[in-house]
């Protein structure tokens, strides 16, 4: 059996990968899922092991790139991500695979296969290479998106991200609501996507369910202890409430 771990900060994303690999391939066996650095790190400290890593870019508290600066790992990994083509370039080069999210079938097979048929010293990631990693993916992110496809009835249309109020998640679906009147449409990304895909100067992910929009935010209301809830400038039919380890950023973020 090859114990793999999945590192994943969206429930559903996990939960759609655990399914998808263990439809796959049935020597892939999931021993865990970790959705934070923190909890990454701490794993591998305390004499964790696995033969390989499903790893997101994007985690609950900071990039997955962050983990070595920590603990060293020699799992080989195969990186999931919603980050443009120039990044995936550099994935490329250095040798490693990835799965551009959503993640199809066939490019989890083509993974699965390219690291079976590696040599483990070739799928590791030094430094050399994890630095090239950062940098280039640093500089990738200067562009976001300006504009989603929405789906309303029979149609496919273009909405501008900035006339999004906030994001929502509801089971496995995402929806963008509307600045002023409000209205709802349905999108085809997770908000794990969206968190890198949109302007992290304009959009910020308050917790598992919501992304709010800068522009669109009016107070906060109540406190750490209690709970704190966004109010915007517009009515929702939603209580944005915040997490308890996202209220520091928040506010933060909002104060500027």
């Amino acid at each position: 059996m090859i114990n793999t771990l999945i590192i994943e900060d969206e429930g559903l994303a996990a939960e759609r990968l655990t399914t998808m690999v263990k439809e796959t391939d049935p020597e892939i066996k999931i021993i865990d899922h970790f959705d934070s650095v923190q909890d990454t790190v701490a794993y591998f400290k305390n004499g964790g092991t696995a033969d390989l890593l499903f790893m997101d870019v994007q985690l609950a508290d900071g990039k997955s790139f962050e983990i070595f600066d920590f603990v060293e790992v020699k799992t080989p990994i195969i990186f999931t991500t919603a980050y443009d083509q120039y990044a995936m370039e550099a994935f490329k080069q250095w040798s490693i695979d990835y799965l551009l999210k959503p993640i199809q079938k066939e490019d989890l097979e083509r993974a699965l296969k390219k690291f079976k048929g590696m040599n483990k010293s070739e799928s590791v990631l030094g430094e050399k290479e994890l630095q090239a990693l950062r940098d280039l993916l640093k500089k990738s992110t200067g562009s976001y998106k300006q504009r989603l496809m929405i789906k309303s009835g029979n149609k496919l249309q273009y909405k501008p991200v900035d006339q999004a109020a906030y994001f929502f998640a509801d089971g496995k679906a995402a929806f963008l609501i509307t600045r002023n009147e409000g209205h709802k449409f349905l999108i085809d990304h997770t908000l794990e996507e969206l968190e890198s895909i949109l302007d992290p100067e304009q959009f910020f992910r308050i917790s598992r369910k919501f992304i709010v929009n800068f522009s669109a935010v009016s107070e906060l209301r109540g406190s750490v202890s209690i709970g704190i809830e966004v109010r915007l400038n517009q009515q929702t039919e939603h209580e944005l409430a915040v997490s308890r380890e996202r209220a520091g950023e928040l506010k933060a973020w909002l104060d500027r």
